[in-house]
């Protein structure tokens, strides 16, 4: 009986830390559901070449929407200062110059509706004390975080409004890459909270090295998703569309003819695509033999349920990308492959909570 009340001790005190932090964990959980709609709009936001619609950042007046006639004209008159309207959409209408100004409108203004859904309910469980000091610092380091993103949002923008016809894809993968830092940490705080502690019935050496097997492929995922983003940026997703092969090549002949050799790997629309490639690939042996290894052990049932969303997810993010690449990358599936990104990673990290 005693053996029995000690180990019920851990038990109580997780479910007690659970109950109190609910709350806070499903706020997060919310603010992560929004970062993933930024993620989705962004994607779409650069497929439609809406980013350099909109050339001012103004934080607070910004948020209102034009309303009249004038307002339109003073907007287009605007954009047609910059080298994109000269050089890609000379005597863009202004019906066709509504089309792009909504989608990088609703961009910006969903990126406003995510600072202030974090901020106030922060401020209410900082004032009702329900945040220790610890959590108190990993939410400012968030929030630290969702500010630098802004900056860095309005920091490529800025590439494209004086020599550029796009923004420089260095800018827009580390704003993505930004993005998905700030997901990270947010579900993996709110998972924290929802389920401190987990136990296995496995030996831990060998759910120990299933971990760091699952951190690796965390962190190849992410790789990934900065080499879509240089894919997005050069626009290299509408070459080479054919798979497996690259035009008949397993490795295309064209891959380092800039100079010096490392701009290949930014700047090549062959290079930067076979990296691509090349990393999914990666996945789809490991990502399996990940599963197989998984499925000798014995893990509780959030555990193996992680584990086959996370191979479910592969297939599906693996057939998305295929068909975008055969399509030549049209607007709804470019769209679904970003977002299985999002939910092929978040699937990663979930594992890794489940082994921690």
């Amino acid at each position: 009986m005693q053996t029995n009340s000690s180990n019920s001790v851990p038990s109580a005190i997780s479910d007690k830390y659970t109950q109190n932090h609910m709350p806070i964990a499903i706020w997060l959980l919310i603010c992560c559901a929004l970062v993933f709609a930024m993620i989705v709009v962004g994607g779409v936001t650069r497929l439609t070449g809406s980013g350099l619609s909109i050339v001012e950042w103004k934080p607070i007046v910004g948020t209102i929407p034009p309303i009249g006639q004038e307002d339109w004209e003073v907007l287009l008159e605007k954009y047609r200062q910059i080298p994109q309207y000269e050089q890609v959409n000379k005597g863009m209408t202004l019906d066709e110059f509504k089309g792009i100004f909504w989608w990088e409108y609703f961009h910006r203004l969903l990126g406003r509706l995510i600072g202030l859904v974090y901020f106030i309910p922060f401020v209410y469980f900082m004032v009702r004390k329900r945040i220790d000091r610890l959590l108190g610092l990993k939410l400012l380091g968030i929030f630290a975080l969702g500010a630098l993103q802004g900056l860095m949002g309005w920091y490529m923008v800025m590439s494209g409004l004086a020599d550029n016809v796009y923004v420089s894809q260095y800018r827009l993968t580390a704003h993505l890459g930004l993005a998905f830092v700030i997901y990270a940490a947010m579900f993996w705080v709110a998972t924290g909270l929802i389920s401190p502690l987990n136990t296995h019935l496995s030996d831990p050496v060998s759910v120990h090295k299933l971990k760091k097997f699952a951190w690796m492929l965390t962190g190849l995922i992410f790789v990934m998703v900065l080499s879509g983003g240089l894919v997005a940026g050069i626009h290299a997703g509408r070459a080479y569309n054919t798979f497996p092969l690259m035009d008949g090549f397993l490795i295309p002949p064209a891959m380092f003819v800039l100079e010096p050799w490392y701009r290949n790997f930014f700047d090549n629309i062959t290079t930067v695509q076979f990296d691509h490639r090349l990393i999914a690939w990666l996945l789809i042996f490991s990502i399996p033999w990940f599963w197989f290894k998984a499925k000798q052990l014995s893990l509780s049932y959030s555990g193996r349920l992680a584990c086959h969303l996370l191979l479910l997810m592969l297939l599906i993010q693996a057939g998305l990308g295929i068909t975008t690449l055969l399509l030549s990358v049209p607007l709804t599936f470019a769209t679904a492959h970003q977002a299985g990104a999002v939910l092929l990673f978040t699937a990663a990290l979930w594992v890794c909570r489940k082994l921690s």
